[in-house]
Parts: structure tokens; C-alpha cells; sequence
């Protein structure tokens, strides 16, 4: 029988790249309790050949078998690769845009890695097997836990809002300044990951290090695909030119997921935490979001979004509630009358120094640092 492997102190045990294997192996001489994730070991044979593996943890590290026998005989664990699968299920990182998008340019977005995952994600979520459910899990854990490693020390502002909003609108471009604003001031741009407002808003956060002439360049360039449909290829490629032509834009997070596959993650959020389970994606993007929620108009899936927020605000279930922009007036009082609720609710829990309502999307910065500073009741 195996020992159970003993628990981790820290983070600095976690190895997820192949320099941070060297530096540890030649800094520590040792790899006993330490978890390896999704690192390629085959031309590491002589160090796991030698070095003390005690307890570790190697996940879906490709290996030497002589190597892997080995250290399994010392008492380590390995969870080797899953052959056949168009993701990692252990991966240690987030997904970037070019990994998602890979090879898009000369063969399209259905042989993406991005595609192909949606695809079968759609021909093993209903079949029942036990095995791909468990491999849909460890993906959202490894992913969840990158996520948090990431994000560690971040003031994390959400926007959520419409995936219609299509590109060449006031309302792209507003979506977009918000987001530049928010960089700007410091804030780590979080959004859904997807189009529509949630693509503009991470594009705002990319152009938050050039002039401002380059935002208004943009929003030109890739209004001549204004939606993900009919082309995914043309809308995603349109996004790829801007980041080739401005290379080193601001960082910001994109969290979608492949339960909505037919709606592709956008190519301006530098790091995209991408999810089989819909409602743990919804939930870790919200409850990510320490600093506050820009609530944009949107449909079904935004209001979804506003009471999912608002519901540990009220049970003040995650501490101090965090502030809540809702932008559009008409929207949130005509169209769909949230905003009503939400002041009932807030009154009845003394929320309503957390929340507010304006009119237009320039505003909101304005509206969160001011609810920020307020006290609750």
C-alpha cells in the first residue's frame, strides 16, 4: 500500500513548469512532498532517477517509465497523461488566447483546441461515463486552483453584461472604456470571457497601456466582424490582428465556459480560466470579484448574474458585501426591473450603501470608488 501523502505548507511546492522543476531540483535536491502539474518529464530522467520523491504528486507529467516506476516505488503517486483528450485535465495554468485559438488562422476554429474540446465536451456530457465526468471535474479544480494562484493580492472588478453587444456600437465602445478606466485605475478587469460586452471590457483593460487613440483604432478594426456568427473564424481572427499589431496590451481575466460552447471565448483577456461546469464558473467569477461588479445591460444570463451577487451580499455569507454598479437607468427600471428588488432587498439588510444605479457606462468608476468607501450600515 501507498503512504498518504503528507499536506502541503505552502504554495512554493507546487511545480508547473519545467524551469520551476530545475530550480527546484537544483536549489533543493529534492522533490519529497512537492505536486507536479502537467510538466513534461521525459528529458528529466536522470533527476527522477535520483532524486527523493517522497510523497509527491506528479499529475499528468509525461515520463521515462523507468522513471515512473521509480518513483512510485519511493512512495510517490502519478496520475499519468490521458491519451486522447483535446485539453490537459491537470493543467497548472491558465489558458492564453493563442493556446485556445491555435492553428485557427490556417485551418479555422473548428480545429482548435478551443472547438475541439466544446466537441467533446458535447458527445461526454450525456453518456453517463463516470470517467469523463471525473476528467470535466479535475480540469475545473486545476483550473480554479491556477485561478486563484493568479489572482492572489488582485483588486478584482467584475463586468458582466450582454454576449449580443456587437462590435462597431456606442455601447461596445463604452463597455470598452469602462474597462481601460478600471486598468487604469489599478483594478484587475474580470469578466465572463465571452463576446459581446464581456470581450469589450477586456479589450478596454488590453488598450489600458497605449494612448487612447489605439482603443478608438480598434473598436474600428474589428467592427468589420461584429459578431462571432456567422464566422467564429473571422470574429476571433479580427481580435488576434489587433493583439499582433499592439503586442504587450493589459492583462485582465476571462472566465467562460463550454456549457455555452456555441459562444467562443474572446482573444483579449490574457488569461482565460475556462470551465466544463456553467454554475462553477458563474460563481468563482463573482465571488473572485473583492473590489466590486459593474452590472452592464444584459438579458436572462445578467440578471441571473446580479441576484447570484447579491444573494451573499444579503447573507453577508462572503463578509462585507461588495459593491454593485448597475448602468442604465431605463434598462434596469423599464426593460427589466431589477433594480427595484435589489433596493428591497438591500433595504431590508441595510445594503444600500453598496449598491447603485446610473445612466450612463462613464459613471460607473466613479460609482464604485465611491461605494467603496462607504460603510455599511
Amino acid at each position: 500500500m501507498q503512504p498518504t501523502p503528507a499536506p502541503i505548507a505552502s504554495l512554493d511546492r507546487e511545480i508547473e513548469s519545467l524551469a520551476e522543476f530545475d530550480e527546484v531540483v537544483s536549489s533543493r535536491g529534492s522533490l519529497a512532498q512537492h505536486r507536479i502539474q502537467a510538466v513534461d518529464l521525459t528529458d528529466r530522467t536522470p533527476e527522477l532517477l535520483s532524486v527523493d520523491t517522497a510523497g509527491a504528486v506528479f499529475l499528468g507529467c509525461p515520463m521515462d517509465p523507468d522513471a515512473a516506476a521509480r518513483i512510485r516505488a519511493t512512495g510517490a503517486l502519478v496520475f499519468p497523461p490521458v491519451p486522447g483528450l483535446p485539453f490537459d485535465p491537470y493543467r497548472g495554468l491558465l489558458y492564453t488566447p493563442g493556446e485556445l485559438f491555435e492553428s485557427i488562422v490556417e485551418r479555422g476554429y473548428e480545429a482548435t483546441p478551443d472547438a475541439r474540446t466544446y466537441a467533446w465536451f458535447q458527445q461526454t456530457k450525456a453518456d453517463g461515463d463516470i470517467f469523463a465526468s471525473m476528467l470535466r471535474a479535475i480540469h475545473d479544480d486545476s483550473v480554479s486552483d491556477a485561478l486563484d494562484e493568479l489572482l492572489v493580492g488582485a483588486r478584482v472588478v467584475g463586468v458582466m453584461g450582454g454576449h449580443a453587444l456587437a462590435r462597431g456600437t456606442e455601447a461596445y465602445e463604452g463597455a470598452a472604456r469602462l474597462g481601460r478606466s478600471l486598468a487604469r485605475a489599478g483594478f484587475t478587469v474580470a469578466t465572463g470571457g465571452g463576446p459581446g460586452a464581456m470581450e469589450a471590457a477586456n479589450l478596454g483593460a488590453y488598450a489600458s497601456v497605449f494612448d487612447d487613440e489605439m482603443l478608438t483604432e480598434a473598436c474600428r478594426l474589428i467592427a468589420k466582424a461584429p459578431s462571432f456568427t456567422p464566422s467564429v473564424t473571422e470574429w476571433a481572427t479580427a481580435a488576434l490582428d489587433v493583439r499582433d499589431r499592439w503586442p504587450g496590451g493589459g492583462d485582465s481575466v476571462g472566465i467562460p465556459t463550454w456549457f455555452y460552447g456555441h459562444e467562443p471565448p474572446n482573444a483579449f483577456a490574457g488569461h482565460i480560466a475556462k470551465y466544463f461546469a456553467n454554475a462553477t464558473r458563474e460563481d468563482g467569477l463573482l465571488a473572485r470579484s473583492n473590489a466590486g461588479v459593474v452590472f452592464l445591460p444584459g438579458a436572462a444570463g445578467t440578471v441571473q448574474e446580479v441576484f447570484d451577487n447579491a444573494t451573499p451580499n444579503y447573507y453577508e455569507s462572503r463578509g462585507e458585501p461588495t459593491p454593485m454598479v448597475l448602468v442604465d437607468r431605463v434598462h434596469w427600471t423599464e426593460r427589466l426591473p431589477v433594480w427595484p428588488l435589489l433596493q428591497s432587498l438591500a433595504r431590508d439588510r441595510s445594503m444600500e450603501p453598496r449598491i447603485a444605479l446610473v445612466d450612463r457606462v462613464e459613471e460607473a468608476p466613479e460609482a464604485l470608488a465611491r461605494l467603496a468607501g462607504a460603510k455599511a450600515l
